[in-house]
């Protein structure tokens, strides 16, 4: 007799979220091809056949001021996600990031009394701010599988399983292999320019946000960097707002899709620009030097500057607990700051290579024994759905 086919039901509200639901879609499969999938999800899971309720880059924002234009589509989209639940009862509920829009679905849901057992992939940053979250992650999930080595214990003490997964980084860099003389050759980039890569985020409204100061920056180089040449790694959802913002710019650029060329243009280039968040790691494991910048809009600037936690935004630097990245946020993401520290790493490549060797140090925080994040996340999940 057949075993019954057992649904996953994921929801991932955002470009890092897709990419590590995809790897555990994968993962998952590995340990049974029949495993069925429903839920929404972003360009990467859909090339694994994944059928999203809907384009996850219409939920996709950060901030409070930046969240209110759209509350209406995201409370819209909050109702579609609820019936289908009800509809595919499903035997788990995977949660990836997005803690913003995917509390309010696992709180409805306990609510409504639903007993699917529900797991959340990436701890929200409670360490940074509103350390008081962690009481209410334990209230809706039944296991938490974390990114980062010391996230656990804010949760456990509320009695919440947590398993340390290790951070995606590590999987989706392992084994990198790309020439960048190829890179080169393949987008008419002459071997004497500076090339650089630059990545305003992936969200609308960070380009809208980012976008412009990144510019000025890059004028600024121009004039010291006369032959630089800049390549921008995206995502499909954003990549024509992308081209047409940087449409203006007087340095030659291309905007480029898809984690293999990402990840190869990063080990072409000398240096890069880009925003806060997971590309920083990506950026290291590469060898890549950077720096970090990143702003909200001003309310949400103000509050976070009262509110926030923690004295650094890059994840490298919080574990080293100082600036090996410089890194410029809130009211200091402006170009007169940020173009002198580029250009002091651009000019002293000792300097940017002492960055690197440094970062990576840190990087090795992030892995979890001897299996791939993906292998462990898929662990939990199933063990979820064997035992509750």
């Amino acid at each position: 007799m057949n075993k019954p086919q057992k649904l996953v039901y994921i929801i991932a509200g955002e470009p890092s979220g897709d990419l590590l639901a995809s790897r555990l879609m994968r993962a998952l499969r590995d340990r049974d091809p029949d495993i069925r999938f429903a839920g929404m999800g972003g360009e990467t899971m859909i090339a694994l056949g994944f059928e999203s309720l809907f384009d996850i880059s219409e939920i996709s924002v950060m901030g409070i001021a930046e969240v209110l234009p759209k509350l209406r589509v995201i409370l819209r989209r909050m109702e579609q996600v609820m019936a289908h639940i009800r509809e595919q009862r499903p035997d788990v509920i995977v949660t990836v990031d997005s803690w913003g829009f995917v509390h309010q679905v696992l709180a409805r849901l306990k609510k409504e009394g639903c007993k699917t057992p529900r797991v959340h992939y990436v701890a929200p940053q409670v360490w940074a701010w509103k350390k008081g979250r962690a009481k209410t992650v334990a209230r809706l999930v039944d296991r938490l599988m974390t990114l980062l080595p010391y996230e656990p214990p804010y949760f456990e003490k509320y009695g919440l399983h947590c398993t340390f997964t290790g951070h995606p980084v590590i999987e989706n860099t392992a084994g990198l292999e790309y020439d960048p003389v190829a890179f080169r050759e393949k987008y008419g980039i002459p071997e004497q320019g500076v090339l650089m890569s630059v990545l305003p985020g992936s969200r609308h409204s960070e380009i809208k946000r980012l976008i412009p100061v990144f510019k000025q920056t890059l004028r600024q180089l121009k004039k010291t960097f006369p032959d630089l040449y800049l390549v921008i790694p995206s995502v499909a959802a954003i990549a024509r707002e992308v081209e047409t913002a940087f449409a203006d710019l007087e340095v030659p650029h291309r905007v480029i899709m898809g984690q293999y060329e990402r990840y190869a243009a990063f080990q072409a280039s000398v240096f890069a620009l880009a925003a806060s968040g997971t590309v920083s790691l990506e950026l290291a494991a590469c060898g890549t030097p950077h720096v970090i910048a990143y702003r909200f809009g001003y309310l949400t600037n103000k509050i976070l500057k009262h509110f926030a936690g923690t004295k650094y935004a890059n994840l490298i630097n919080i574990l080293a607990d100082k600036f090996v990245i410089p890194e410029f946020v809130l009211e200091n993401c402006r170009e007169p700051l940020i173009a002198p520290a580029v250009l002091d790493l651009m000019l002293h490549p000792a300097r940017a290579k002492a960055q690197m060797d440094e970062a990576r140090q840190y990087l090795l925080k992030l892995k979890s024994g001897d299996a791939m994040p993906s292998q462990k996340a898929a662990e939990v999940v199933c063990s979820v759905m064997e035992h509750g």
